[in-house]
Formats: C-alpha cells, structure tokens, sequence
C-alpha cells in the first residue's frame, strides 16, 4: 500500500487545463491559488488599517508568518506561540480575549497585466466568521456580507487589480447564536471559534465569459451495468456589457463536442448537454465507480471551455466518477443505499477535522488509507468538513462513500450560543436564508464528487419547515443525491420519514448488546452514530498527552479532561474502569490497565461491526462513533490524534474481512458473510479451548458462499467457565482467507433495560474473564526480514509459539530507533493470539519516508507475555 505524500501548492500556482487551440490563441486560464506569504496579526498589535492596506511590506516586519488555509491558533500555534498545548491541562490556560477583536491577514500577489476584454475575480471558499476584504486599498467586500462559515464569495477586483496586489482581510470571528464550524462536545471548543480564512483563496482571470459550478451528472443502467447516460452542465456569465456569441467545447476519453452559446450583456445562464444532443455522452461498457471492496472506484476527466472567437475566455477540467446512487426503505422503514443497482451495507466512521483546521493533503490521505485498510466503505462528516475538497478527491479515489451534511452544534444552546427549540436555533430570516444559501453553496462545490451518496441537512433534529422549504426549492434542480432530513429517527412534513435512527450507545456496552437489542443501537437499521465510549490510545500516545506524575495511579482531573467536553455524561473514565474491573479484576499498573482496557475496546466494538454484517438486510448502515479525534483524547476513536491505531482499528479491520466467520453472541453460533459479488467454495473451521491451552472441540465443513449471504455455518456446544473459540476460513487451495478469535465466557453480560437512555443501557452483571489474569507466562519466537515492494518497505515478521501455552493478545509495533512509534505503518493484522506451536507470519508496510536509514525496532508484546524487542537493520535503497 503506497502512501501518497501530497503538498499545499506553492504561493502562486497556476492551475487551468490546455485545450486544443491554435498556437496563437490564448489556450490557457488560470487560477492562482493565494496559498504562501501570508502574514497574520491582531489588530490589537497591527499598524492602523492605511499602513495595513498599503503596499509597504515593512508594515508586517512583527507579523506572523501563515499559509492558508488556516486558523488564528493555527497561526499561532505553527509560529511557536504555544508549546505543549495538548499536554495534560495545558489547553485550559489559553486567554481567549486574544480572539476578541479582529485579527488581519495580508498577502501580496501579482496578477499579468489585464487586457480590454479580460476580468479578474477573487474568490474565498471558506472564512469564518466574517471578514471585510481591502484589495489595494479598496473596500471590495464588508463584513455585512460577507458572513457565514459555508458560503463562498467571489468577488469581481477587475476595477482595482493591478500587477502588483496587496490583499488585506479582517476577519472577525463568531458569537454566540452565530452557526459557525461546529465540534459540538467532542472536545473543547476551539480557542478562536475557528476564526479565519479556512478554506482556499484565489484569483481568477477570464475573458468576456466566466463558468463557474461545473459538473457531469451520470445515470447508469443498473439492470446491465452496460451502459451509462451523462449530462453535462455548467454556469456561463458574461461579464461584459455587450452581447457575446461562442463556442462550449468539451473533451473527455474521445468524446469532443462543441455547442454554440449566446449571452446577453450581463446574462447568467446555466447550460446543460445532453446524450441526446451529443452521442458520444451515451457511454457503452462504462467504467463504474464503486465502494471499497466491491469494485474500482472508476474516474473520468473531462475538459471544457468557453471560446469567443477562437479564444479561450474561461476553461476548467473536472474529475468525476459514473455511478447510480439510490436509497430506499425496508419493509421496517430503515432507510439503505443502492450502488449501481447493488444494495451495500454502509460501514463507516465519524470524521472530524483537527481542532485548529490544521489537516493537509499528507494527513487527510493517512486517514483516508487506514479507513481503506480497516475494510470499512464510508465516512460520515456530521459538519461539511474539509479545509479544501481534497479530503473528498481522497474518498473518489480509494473508493469511500461519504455522508455530508450539517452537524447538530447549531441545534443545541450549549453550543450554538443561542435558544433552541424543537427545529434547533436557526429561526430567523436571516438565519434561514444564509443557511439555505450555504448549503447550495456546497452543493454546487462538491456534486461532482461521487463519493458522497447523501445530504444530511439535520442531526437531531429536523431543519425547520420553511427552511426546508428553502432547501426543496433548489436542491432537486442542482443535484439528484438521496436527501437525508435528519440522522434520527424523525418525520418531516416535507419529505417524510428520515429512516435513521440514532438511539446511542455512545458509552461501553457488552458484545452480546449489539444482537440482543431490538429496541435502541442494536444490529437493525441504519445507526448514524454509535460506539462503545472510550477508545484509548496506546501507552506510547498516552505519554505525549499526560505528564509522567498523572498517569498512575490514574489522575482523574487530568486523564477526564481528555474525555468528551458533554457536561452530562462521557466526561470520566469512570465506566471503563468499572467495566475493566467487573470483568477482568483490578489492574496493577498502567499496562496492565491499557491491556485490559485494549481488549475490551476490541472485542466490544468488533461485535458492533460483526453484527450489522450478520443482521444485513435488516440492518442496513452502521456509523462508529467515532474515527478519529479533533485532540489528544480518550474518546470515540479507531486511531488517535496522533494518527496511530488503537486496539479497536485491528478490531474494526477484522469484522469487516470481505469474507469472514463470526460468532453471534445471541444464538451461540458462527455465521460467514460475503460481501464480494463472487460466489465462493470456503472451508470453515473452529476450533474451541480452555484457558489451560487444551482443546474442547472442533469442527469443519465445506460450503459454498454466495454472494452478499450471511448463512448460520455452525451451532457451538454450552460454553463453561471460559473459553478460547478460533475461527479459520480457507479457500480451496487450502490458503488462509481470514480467522478470528473470541473469548468466551459462560456468565453472558446482563443489562438493566429499564434503565436505558441516550447515553447506553448500564450493565447488570459483567461477563466474568478474571481468570485470564491466570493465563500462564510465555514467549513468542520472533523473525523479522524487510524488503522493497512497489516502492514501498514491507516488513515480514514471523511469531511461533514455541511454548505449551496460548499467547493471548499479542500486540506488534514498529518503533524508530529512539523508540518513537512510527506512523502511518499497516499491518495486516494486529492484536493476535497463538495457539500452542503454532507460527503466523505477518507483513506490514510503511513508506521509506516514515523508515527513514536507521535501524528500526520491532517491540512484541501480550497479554502474557513480556515485551521483546527486535533490531530490524537499516533499510539499504
């Protein structure tokens, strides 16, 4: 697996598309990107605004340096403002009157001299909250309009561009009752309120005619798959005061077409072709796009331009995806997805963004790739995430569909600021108006994406009707993706039934709870939001977040403020630590309490995934909650702030094996579920043990899998005490396909129903699994050989159990040579047991950038057995 490095674009970079025009033509039109050379200051300590707007750089000689996208405290913090941010409370102590009063942003640029019939135009994706934006001393836009986090404004500079530019931005940051970016409560607020420009800046020259909201629209015969129909349709304004005449030519893979256009002076008008005004746009044999793990997300690039006279006035090139995405409804009333006619099982995670907006191409790519490798075929981003459509470009190309829409931070008055009511706190007409305006503005930037399959326009609750309104008297005209009201079970008026349900968990519950519930979170449906609470970090994470005095014994005030930031529940550790004492016993130490904490995680949210799998097609989606975390935290989370998996990414990884064994913890049973399009010839095998490493009882059977099954395989004999259950699923060359390993125990967790809320259904009594703190000491044998692959190191590691007892729990990592973890490294596996005698052999793979040329540290460690490390030598290229 090739871990991409992408990079912001230099200050100035031309971006345009070249098309087939004569030599003397003017074939290309550019954006500039506005990326480096900004500089930032408070106004508090910046010059008066003259000197600010003037053209004399020495005005920011005291400024900080900035690239953006970015935030104040993004600024700040990457100039060395702040140290040690994260680290215990230290986040606590940032006075956040700095924020008060408006903070400048200045960037000079130089633009080609403009000709009689060119214009130029300055465009912003993303500012928050508000801003007055000065080009050479001109007010071009102020802050009674430019407001609202999700709009986009471009802005016409041609009266005042000159070669050489200077652009001044105040910006200004949001109050309370304002709907800004939102965390809600998964972590401390934003110490600025996210103020800044967050999203690209550029300008743009053009001739007489701009285009703008370009996309390719794709219906595909989902009978056949064998042909596809597209429409294209962009947004032509003629700039000029005199009527213009042209051409709209279009490339895409052979296909050329060219259709006269007239405008008016001043017209605006959307133009949309068809197959049946150009054949070629009737696509034979098309090349889909489809989800991770059942086809190739498939792409296409098409050309188009705009020419007066042979000349280009404006051009652009689009990147989009053929695909059919429908939903539609069980006979329960879930609501489910169709993919190209194929009804898919969503399996995904929560995205945020990093606290201070500070992702870039190289982190959102990582992420992007562990959510590819944990087998998983989608992301929610509750909030229109995203400092650029880059995290979206990543979804198209490893194949993840992507829910989009609104998060709830403007439907509470904790977080939004102001009151709320049933429909949540955006009541005015202004309030209704910027966010309907908001959401067609990010409606037309991302559509062509095909990645995502759904607008979410309500979290909890359902938009207010004349919102909706608003919503419905735009959306079907620009876009034909599914419309998701709300991610809880709600009806509207307008639309009807939202068919989501979010009824929690959002705090630990039992394996079993995912298929004995029928009620709340269990296996059925379409859950927009759940998990098992905390998800920790490894130890080697833990030390960058908690001072070494804090950590053992556990510092509540320290370790709690790195749980969530509710002020009703989830803010301690409180009930993983009774969790993990129920059920294995106390913990001595710090390790041993990340053990047992670790194996908990994996097996709780293992099941979670394993059980909508089995359930599918009464259960039709299923969101943990959540993937990442905004900061260090403790919280809702498959890898870490840090960007390093924890115990429940293996967990994840193996549940959702495209074929795989699962036990049902409600029927005592082994299920396999395929989900490939391939029929299957598998052998299935399990294999029961004691604790004392003997075996009880195994099973075998031949079958064939079919395509999207879940089929009962074998039914388990009563379990006593605890037990060891291994699963191995084989092809017929006898190859390993995929395995599991459940412990089992005979007292099965119990809950107090009645006592069920938002936050989970408590325990009533704990599965008892003391006795694996008796497991018997022992050590794995361990080789370990690198090579290059594809461009790529893989490194093969062999374990072999050489002792009579089984090595539970068994956790590989891969450490530089000062011990540092190294990050992003892909293990096939992770977190496993071995039984007696038996070797496994696992590869991982990392980039020569993560290795570096120093030796490396392989560290092997368990449940019972104690940490060996292993000198892997330096890589020699």
């Amino acid at each position: 697996m090739k871990n991409r490095l992408l990079h912001w674009p230099a200050s100035l970079l031309l971006v345009g598309c070249l098309l087939a025009c004569n030599a003397n033509d003017k074939s290309m039109r550019t954006k500039i990107i506005l990326s480096d050379g900004w500089k930032v200051q408070s106004s508090a300590q910046a010059n008066v605004p003259g000197a600010v707007l003037s053209t004399d750089e020495a005005v920011t000689t005291d400024w900080y340096a900035a690239t953006v996208p970015t935030t104040v405290m993004g600024v700040l913090t990457a100039n060395g403002v702040y140290t040690d941010l994260f680290e215990g409370e230290n986040y606590r102590s940032v006075d956040r009157t700095l924020f008060d009063c408006p903070w400048w942003f200045r960037k000079e640029f130089t633009l080609a001299e403009l000709s009689e019939d060119e214009h130029a135009s300055l465009t912003f994706d993303g500012i928050s909250y508000a801003a007055n934006v000065w080009l050479n001393g001109h007010l071009v836009l102020s802050r009674d309009s430019l407001y609202g986090p999700f709009r986009q404004f471009s802005i016409d500079i041609t009266p005042y561009a000159k070669t050489k530019n200077v652009l001044a931005v105040e910006v200004f940051r949001a109050q309370p009752g304002d709907p800004n970016i939102g965390f809600v409560d998964w972590n401390p607020r934003p110490a600025d309120e996210s103020m800044g420009i967050f999203r690209e800046v550029y300008a743009h020259v053009t001739g007489q005619v701009s285009m703008a909201h370009t996309a390719v629209h794709s219906k595909v015969n989902t009978q056949t798959l064998k042909e596809a129909w597209l429409t294209v349709e962009t947004q032509l304004a003629n700039l000029s005061d005199e009527a213009v005449d042209g051409e709209l030519t279009g490339t895409m893979e052979g296909v050329t077409f060219s259709i006269p256009v007239s405008l008016q002076a001043g017209e605006t008008k959307i133009v949309k072709i068809t197959p049946e005004q150009v054949g070629g746009l009737h696509i034979a044999n098309p090349r889909l796009w489809w989800c991770n793990n059942l086809g190739s997300p498939e792409m296409y690039s098409l050309d188009l331009a705009f020419k007066t006279n042979k000349n280009v006035s404006d051009c652009t090139t689009v990147k989009f995806g053929i695909r059919e995405i429908e939903d539609y409804f069980t006979p329960e009333g879930h609501r489910g997805f169709r993919l190209n006619g194929k009804p898919v099982l969503v399996k995904s995670a929560g995205w945020t963004d990093d606290l201070f907006l500070r992702d870039t191409p190289s982190s959102n790519e990582t992420q992007v790739q562990y959510v590819k490798d944990m087998n998983l075929n989608s992301i929610r981003f509750e909030n229109i995430w995203g400092n650029s459509q880059n995290i979206y470009d990543l979804c198209d190309r490893y194949g993840l569909m992507a829910l989009v829409g609104w998060s709830c931070h403007w439907e509470w008055e904790p977080y939004l600021g102001s009151a709320c009511d049933e429909f949540g706190g955006i009541k005015s007409e202004k309030q209704i108006s910027l966010i309907a305006r908001s959401l067609k503005d990010q409606v037309l930037w991302l559509r062509n994406h095909p990645s995502i399959i759904a607008w979410f326009v309500g979290s909890d609750m359902l938009p207010r009707p004349e919102l909706e309104k608003r919503y419905m008297s735009f959306l079907p005209d620009i876009d034909n993706r599914p419309y998701v009201s709300a991610a809880k079970t709600m009806v509207s008026e307008l639309t009807g039934p939202s068919g989501m349900k979010m009824n929690g968990p959002y705090e630990y519950v039992g394996p079993n709870y995912w298929y004995i519930d029928s009620l709340n979170g269990g296996a059925f449906g379409f859950n927009t939001e759940t998990g098992i609470g905390a998800q920790l970090p490894v130890r080697e994470s833990i030390e960058k977040m908690i001072p070494a005095d804090k950590r053992w014994p556990v510092d509540q005030s320290v370790w709690n403020y790195h749980c969530t930031a509710s002020t009703s529940a989830m803010n301690t550790l409180d009930v993983l630590s009774q969790t993990i004492q129920a059920k294995y016993g106390v913990a001595n130490d710090l390790d041993d309490y990340l053990k047992k904490a670790d194996l908990l995680n994996y097996e709780a949210t293992r099941a979670m995934f394993e059980a909508f799998r089995v359930q599918a097609p009464k259960a039709t989606g299923i969101v943990q909650w959540m993937l990442n975390s905004a900061w260090p935290s403790f919280y809702w989370q498959l890898y870490d702030y840090y960007l390093v998996p924890t115990a429940a990414y293996y967990a994840v990884k193996k549940a959702n094996m495209p074929q795989q064994l699962i036990y049902d913890y409600k029927e005592n049973a082994v299920y396999l579920v395929n989900e490939t399009d391939e029929p299957l010839l598998l052998t299935a095998k399990y294999s029961l043990y004691g604790l004392n490493s003997q075996p009880i009882k195994e099973e075998q059977k031949e079958l064939k899998a079919m395509p999207g099954s879940a089929i009962k395989v074998f039914e388990l004999p009563h379990i006593k005490d605890n037990a060891l259950l291994f699963l191995q699923l084989t092809d017929a060359q006898g190859g390993r396909v995929a395995d599991n390993l459940y412990c089992l125990s005979e007292q099965k967790d119990e809950y107090d129903w009645a006592k069920t809320n938002w936050i989970h259904t408590p325990l009533k009594s704990a599965a008892n699994f003391h006795q694996l703190s008796n497991l018997p000491q022992t050590e794995c044998k361990v080789t370990a050989a690198s090579r290059m692959v594809n461009g790529n190191q893989e490194l093969e590691v062999t374990l072999h159990n050489s002792s009579p007892q089984v090595a539970f729990f068994t956790r590989l990592a891969l450490k530089g040579e000062q011990g540092e973890l190294l990050r992003p490294v892909f293990w096939e596996d992770n977190y496993i047991t071995l039984l007696p005698g038996q070797k496994r052999v696992l590869k991982c793979m990392y980039s020569p950038e993560v290795a570096g040329k120093k030796p490396l540290r392989l560290t092997v460690s368990g449940w019972n057995q104690q940490a060996q490390d292993i000198v892997i030598p330096a890589f020699v290229y």
